[in-house]
């Protein structure tokens, strides 16, 4: 069962932008991903996933943009509870990006993929209970 765009916005909060920006991105990074992993080219980890980066960092432009006019327009409440649900779930992709990354580059041997998934693990809860909360 796929999901509409509409659900999509709805349970994520994103706004159809935004989900279009993760999109390509998530696409641009699988080619990258591919193209690495069959070794193509010798791109480092952290150029791999640079469009992630780069999709966290537009995504989280457009929210400031919004949450700005949501304040002009006397929405504050909404505008608060936006600006907070979307960077609580940047903040988290972004910990789990950075967190991937230093694994597959071995920079570090002491993190364990529990450690590195706690933060989508924390995501999928949060987003479980936003989409009981909508509906």
């Amino acid at each position: 069962m796929l999901f509409s765009l509409r659900e999509l916005v709805q349970w994520l909060g994103f706004a159809q932008f935004e989900v279009f920006i993760h999109v390509l991105a998530l696409f641009v990074f699988s080619v990258l991903l591919a193209l690495r992993v069959d070794g193509f080219v010798g791109l480092s980890w952290w150029l791999v996933f640079t469009p992630l980066f780069a999709a966290d960092g537009l995504s989280t432009y457009f929210t400031t943009i919004v949450t700005v006019r949501l304040f002009q327009d006397g929405e504050k409440r909404q505008a608060v509870l936006r600006l907070l649900w979307i960077l609580t779930l940047l903040s988290l992709k972004f910990v789990f990006e950075i967190l991937l990354c230093q694994k597959l580059s071995g920079n570090t041997k002491e993190l364990w993929f529990g450690l590195i998934l706690s933060p989508a693990f924390i995501l999928l809860q949060l987003a479980m209970i936003r989409a009981c909360r909508v509906n």
